[in-house]
Parts: C-alpha cells; structure tokens; sequence
C-alpha cells in the first residue's frame, strides 16, 4: 500500500512537470512562430522561395536573437524540404526518380551550395557586404522581370547555366543567410526549366543546403547547436503547410505559376534592396 501510494505520487509529480513544461511551452509568442512558419512554408513550398528571407525578420522582431534563430529555421527548412520534394514528386510536380534531369539538377545545385559556400565567404570577407548584398537584390529584380517579360517565351536548357545558378545562389546565401530560393528558382526557370519542376527541385536542393548548415552548427566550437524550444514550433507550423502547397502547385495552371513566381521574386529583390538602403 505504502509502496503503491509513492509510487503514485511519483507519477503526480511526474505530471504535474509535464503539464508546467507545456504550460510554459504553450503560451502567445510559440502560437505566433507556428502560425508565421505555417504562412512563410506555404509560400516556399508553393513557390520555392520566401520562407527564411520572410520568417527571419519577423522572429528577431518577437525578440528572438539571429544566433538563436539561424539554427531553428536551417533544421526546419532541412526537414520541410526533403519532405516537400517527396510529395512534390508523388504529386507529379517533379519526376525525382533515378536518372531523371530534376534528380541531376537537385544533385548539381547541393553540389554547388556545399562547395561554393566556404569560397563565397572567403571572398565576401574581403568585399563590402553592403555592395554585394544591393547587387544581389538588383540581379534578383532583373531576374523577376525578365521572368514577367517573357511569360509566353519558352528557354533551351543548359548545364552551365544551373551550374552558375548554383554558384551565385550559394555566394548569395553565404553572405546575406538568405535569398537562395529566388534566385535558384527563377533561374531555372530562366535556363529551360519549367516552373513546377523549378520548385521540386528548389525544394530539395535547399534541403539538403540546410542539412550542412545544421551540421556545422553542432560542430562549430562556439556553437550551441539548434535551441528545440524555436525550432519546434517552426517545425510544426512548416510541416502542416507541406502538404496543402504541393496541393496548390498540383491544381494551379504552369502560367498562373510563372507570374506568381515572377512577382514574388521582384518583391524579395525590392526588399533587399530597401533593406540595405535602409
């Protein structure tokens, strides 16, 4: 009896632990990050783009720090990626199987995010950040419009034009921790690519972006790793979004979704522009 009674204030205690734990955890701000990480997932998952560049901003003005917030949005992307290039290609968006040119272009844009980053930053270091971050912003506007500019207008495709793509996209994310997404999907699309296979592709390439830069938190000596306490509701917020946008690029026309794609990267081009002007 003696041993049945502690045994089951242990247990009480035990919950009423948890429940403080998800007292503290479930509370406005952590509503607040699943919902943003719902609305900036749909985006990139629907469009390929917009989700760091969007969710970034937003979280440092709940008073998140960047060191704090960088970690939780690479693991999040890193999972909402995979997943969304898996429904991508179930839903037919993107054919992904072995030995298709969407699985080649995923594995030469990875390829060229893992090994154009560090000499991106060794050059950056050397350059005014301000400069290169305007120029970038500028290329993306350009990009935008001439994707608005030739709607009807059909492009051949060209390895060395992904393999460049890949090279600026990740010079782009190695000095400004964004952007990736509307330059490597507009790009595409500009290189022969067509827009729903732009995003399968960006989707899975950013993915696997994202696993290294996880990777390196962990390992970097002043490091800390990914806070769980951001990145799970980032990660649930995104991962609810997955399946309605590949619902959305399933049923929306490929027109409809080259302009969409088109005025969203001249919005994300503007704004960087701004942002550095400000």
């Amino acid at each position: 009896m003696v041993a049945f009674l502690l045994l089951s204030s242990a247990d009480a205690s035990v919950l009423r632990g948890l429940a403080e734990t998800c007292k503290s955890f479930l509370n406005w701000t952590t509503l607040a990050m699943v919902l943003l990480a719902f609305g900036c997932e749909f985006i990139d998952s629907s469009l390929g783009m917009g989700y760091g560049t969007a969710l970034t901003p937003l979280l440092i003005l709940l008073g998140f720090e960047p060191l704090r917030i960088v970690p939780a949005v690479l693991l999040s992307e890193l999972m909402t990626g995979l997943t969304a290039g898996v429904l991508h290609h179930g839903a037919g968006n993107v054919d992904l199987g072995k030995g298709s040119r969407a699985r080649r272009v995923v594995l030469v844009l990875a390829a060229c995010s893992i090994l154009g980053a560090p000499l991106a930053v060794s050059i950056s270091v050397h350059l005014s950040k301000q400069l290169l971050s305007a120029l970038i912003g500028l290329l993306v506007v350009v990009i935008g419009i001439v994707i608005l500019a030739t709607l009807n207008k059909t492009y051949g495709f060209s390895w060395r034009k992904v393999t460049i793509l890949g090279l600026l996209a990740a010079f782009n994310k190695a000095i400004s921790g964004g952007g990736y997404g509307p330059l490597v999907v507009s790009g595409q699309m500009l290189s022969g690519v067509n827009a729903k296979n732009a995003v399968g592709i960006t989707s899975v390439s950013e993915g696997l972006t994202c696993l290294v830069g996880v990777i390196l938190y962990y390992l970097m000596p002043q490091g800390s790793g990914v806070d769980a306490r951001l990145a799970l509701p980032l990660v649930i917020g995104a991962m609810l979004s997955v399946p309605l946008a590949v619902s959305s690029v399933k049923v929306i026309s490929e027109s409809r979704l080259r302009v969409a794609v088109g005025v969203l990267t001249v919005i994300l081009g503007l704004a960087t522009l701004v942002k550095v002007m400000c």
